[in-house]
Order: structure tokens, then C-alpha cells, then sequence
């Protein structure tokens, strides 16, 4: 596997200066953006076919061991604050746990069962996309899943870094991003794990604007968690809206934290609850509201 494979350009790195290892580092990730690139056709097929499910009510999960899992895992859980998802919607899926996250599980990838079982108990059904990450494309416990997943009806797609692979020949989408060797041998966290970042953040995010959750480049449907996050809810209604920070603030309180829903209430002169059924019977699309609905 050319995951596995020895990188002649790093053979010395042991005895190279600081400057020279960060260099070498450094040339060998450029190669990723490439890499990824040569696959977009596989990303975009898979950007529609989950759209095309999650739109119906079904899920987008992530299923993985080791670094490819807790990848997975760090996309689901960034959906929440940045779209405004609920957390079951987006789900990553770790072999061993929650206590995997941090810490080695001796042998948990190698269970085929555990990958199928993990699905079960999140209750899978056609309705869903399950994406299988493996760095190597040969994790038993991602094939359990992709298998599982095929049986049930739901979408699969396979994310590996090497091809031909298992994992892929397991999905129905197949997504090889072919890095080369590592760095270091066999440390698929690095190009390997890069690659799988920037697959895993281009597909999300391209179903979210797809799902309306953005409106030009502006998080409109983000969570207000923190104060970090109302000031930018704050300066994404005003940036709209052209509306004072006060006036701002007063819509973002009414509409419980919603930028979307203070947006409406404010360009369409709703309140609360009539905001929320125009966008609701505009599917969530804010752009919509604004161009199909005149100003009164």
C-alpha cells in the first residue's frame, strides 16, 4: 500500500537540521491539495447524493478508527456551532468509543462486528449517508460499516488514501485521494489525515450551503453559544440588514439567537413566529425568503 510505502525524500530526515525537517514536511503537504483535487469529481457526487438525503430527513455519518475516526468525529461536532445543526444530524462514529477519542482501544478497528454494531444502535435506515474513513482503505471495522450501511439501503461512500482499496471497493462512491508515502512511514496522521480533513470540511460545508444554512458566505444559521458567537450573529444581521447594533441586538433577542430568523423579521417586518413559517415553507432557505417575498 502506498500509505505503507517508504519516503525516499525523508530517508535522512533523522539527521536533517530543524529547518531542513519542517521544509521537508512542508513540500511533502503540498502535494495534498493536488491530490485532493484529482479526486473533485468522486466529492462532488457525493456532495449531491447526501444532499439529496439529508434533504428527506436522513443523516450524515462518519465512521472511522484511530486518527480517520476522530477526523470524522471533529467535523460532526464543528457542524453544530458553525450551521446550527442539531447533533444528531451529523454523527461520527469512533471505533472504541468515546474513549477512543484520547486514547488507544488495543484491537477496536480490527472488529468487523463493532463497525456494524455502532450503526445498529444508531437505528440506520435508507434515508442516511454513511461515510467510511480509512486512511489505509482496509479497516475491518469501516468495511463492517460499509456493509452494514449497503444492506440497509443507505448511501455509502469510501475515503481512502490508497486504490484500489477495500474500503472503496466496499461504497458506492469512492473517494481515493492518493497522497504517496508519509513522511514518516506509515504516519497516516499526517498527509494522509490532511487529506481526509480537507474531503470531510469540502463536503460538509458544500451540503450545508446546499441546505441553505449559509446566505452569501455568512453563517446565518450558527449557534450563538458563546459571546464570541453573538457578536458575529450580531455583525451578520447588520451586514444584512444595515440595521444599529441595538436594533440588532432587539431582533437576535426576539428570534431567540437566530441571525436567519432576525434577518426576516427584520427585511420582511414578521414577527417571531411568522419569520419562522416563511422559512419553513421555504425549506430554510433565506435567499429564497428574500427574493421570492416583496418587501411591504
Amino acid at each position: 500500500m502506498i500509505t505503507e510505502q517508504p519516503n525516499p525524500k525523508s530517508q535522512t530526515i533523522d539527521q536533517m537540521s530543524t529547518r531542513d525537517i519542517l521544509e521537508t514536511i512542508n513540500n511533502e503537504d503540498q502535494r495534498v491539495a493536488l491530490a485532493v483535487r484529482d479526486v473533485m469529481p468522486n466529492i462532488r457526487e457525493a456532495v449531491d447524493a447526501i444532499y439529496e438525503r439529508m434533504s428527506r430527513g436522513g443523516r450524515l455519518i462518519y465512521t472511522g478508527a484511530g486518527t480517520s475516526g476522530r477526523l470524522g468525529i471533529l467535523d460532526a461536532a464543528e457542524c453544530v456551532p458553525t450551521f446550527g445543526t442539531p447533533p444528531e444530524l451529523v454523527v461520527g462514529v469512533l471505533a472504541g468509543g468515546e474513549y477512543a477519542i484520547q486514547h488507544s482501544v488495543e484491537g477496536a478497528e480490527d472488529r468487523v462486528e463493532s463497525g456494524l454494531n455502532d450503526l445498529r444502535a444508531l437505528k440506520l435506515t435508507e434515508r442516511d449517508a454513511v461515510i467510511g474513513i480509512a486512511a489505509s482503505g482496509t479497516t475491518p471495522y469501516v468495511l463492517g460499516a460499509l456493509n452494514y450501511a449497503s444492506r440497509i439501503g443507505a448511501l455509502t461512500i469510501g475515503l481512502a488514501c490508497n486504490n484500489p482499496a477495500p474500503v472503496l471497493d466496499a461504497a458506492q462512491i469512492k473517494i481515493g485521494v492518493l497522497v504517496g508515502p508519509e513522511v514518516i512511514t506509515g504516519s497516516t496522521r499526517m498527509k494522509a489525515g490532511t487529506a481526509q480533513k480537507l474531503v470531510l470540511n469540502m463536503i460538509s460545508t458544500a451540503v450545508m450551503v446546499k441546505l441553505g444554512k449559509v446566505y452569501g458566505n455568512l453563517m446565518v444559521d450558527m449557534s450563538t453559544s458563546n459571546e464570541k458567537l453573538a457578536r458575529r450573529a450580531r455583525g451578520i444581521v447588520q451586514e444584512v440588514t444595515g440595521v444599529d447594533t441595538a436594533r440588532a441586538d432587539h431582533l437576535l433577542r426576539a428570534a431567540g439567537g437566530s441571525a436567519k430568523l432576525a434577518i426576516v423579521m427584520q427585511l420582511r417586518n414578521l414577527d417571531a413566529a411568522a419569520a419562522r413559517a416563511t422559512l419553513e415553507a421555504a425549506d430554510g432557505q433565506l435567499r429564497r425568503v428574500l427574493e421570492e417575498h416583496p418587501r411591504p
